[in-house]
């Protein structure tokens, strides 16, 4: 039987066809022979298949269940921890004194770790960590810790609101009498007299901060835990940078110049005048807004012959004390921004312990 050419195409396309799955087959036979895979090799292949099939759900379950060092709001609070560790070493280890406009741009950094902080608390990891731990010493001195630092930010607030009123009258007399020695006298003396006062209560409040300093050092931080040691670490953080804020502007607010005894020694003193002036010129600048205030106000005190020179030192003493005025009025601010931050922070605490 004679096979036309017609019959021997559609044959020879189906033999073509199959040829290809064929030694599909006999290539993967080979390998099993060669290879011989074990189980340990497959399940790190699916491993790796799964992960890079899948890069976006991967990504999203990090954020929520792996530690929290990782996450992009925890490296937010480090980043401002950082920076205002820096401001607490310039602050205490600097030979000038703290200016108002460094308190100033402090706080505003506080508020800013503040709000880092509340981000933190929201995190789900944070949560439930605190609340795995609920009945443990450290989260107790978490939230007495937080009851003090509002009570001594409502205190320095309060001090600040009577050395303003104070320096408001001061300024009104000084503005009606021209500094003339009758009218300010007694102005001066209660402004002394309100001062001493105020130095004893900001004495109780150091001393309670350094109390709670010393406090701090009892909170074990866990290495096994990663997240419990993040959480008790950007809390001690916080509590601690806090706490020197409030030394340094209490401090700042107690520090004044001595009244300075009158000597006997007319002449010697006239002899050394102008060494004793270039020295002074150079501590003006390396004094505080308030130690300024009140070298110019003893110097209202004293008895100058010219009028001239009174008329300049009554207006140097103005401006020092306008000036004391706007920055006491901005650190007022930055402090109310602090407690209301210490009240959101104290409320969300207690929102996770209670759910």
């Amino acid at each position: 039987m004679e096979i036309g050419n017609d019959s021997v195409c559609p044959i020879f396309s189906v033999l073509v066809a199959i040829r290809r799955p064929i030694e599909l087959v006999h290539t993967i036979i080979s390998s099993f022979k060669t290879r011989k895979p074990t189980l340990g090799c497959w399940a790190k292949e699916a491993k790796m298949a799964s992960s890079s099939s899948i890069p976006e759900k991967s990504n999203h379950v990090r954020s929520i269940s792996l530690p929290s060092t990782s996450h992009p709001i925890t490296l937010r609070v480090e980043e401002e921890i950082n920076k205002l560790k820096t401001w607490v070493a310039l602050s205490f280890s600097s030979t000038s004194s703290l200016r108002m406009e460094m308190i100033h741009s402090g706080l505003n950094g506080l508020k800013n770790l503040y709000d880092c902080v509340e981000d933190f608390l929201q995190l789900q990891v944070t949560q439930e960590v605190i609340t795995h731990h609920r009945d443990e010493k450290w989260v107790d001195e978490l939230l007495d810790g937080s009851v003090m630092l509002l009570d001594l930010c409502s205190t320095a607030n309060d001090i600040l609101v009577s050395m303003e009123e104070h320096m408001l009258d001061l300024l009104s007399t000084l503005r009606r009498t021209k500094g003339r020695e009758w009218g300010m006298e007694s102005k001066v003396q209660a402004y002394f007299c309100s001062r001493k006062k105020m130095k004893k209560d900001i004495s109780k409040c150091l001393a309670l901060l350094k109390r709670m300093d010393n406090r701090h050092a009892s909170v074990p931080i866990s290495d096994q835990d990663p997240d419990l040691s993040m959480v008790v670490r950007v809390q001690g953080e916080l509590r601690m940078i806090t706490i020197s804020f409030f030394q340094a502007i209490l401090s700042f607010l107690c520090f004044s110049k001595p009244k300075p005894k009158p000597s006997k020694w007319s002449l010697v003193s006239t002899l050394v005048r102008s060494k004793r002036s270039i020295a002074r010129e150079r501590e003006q600048e390396d004094m505080s807004e308030v130690m300024s205030f009140h070298t110019a106000l003893f110097s209202l005190c004293g008895k100058i012959s010219s009028k001239v020179a009174e008329m300049e030192r009554v207006q140097k003493a103005q401006r020092q004390l306008e000036a004391l005025e706007v920055g006491i009025k901005d650190i007022e601010a930055g402090l109310d921004c602090i407690f209301k931050c210490l009240i959101k922070t104290r409320a969300s605490l207690l929102n996770i312990l209670t759910q």
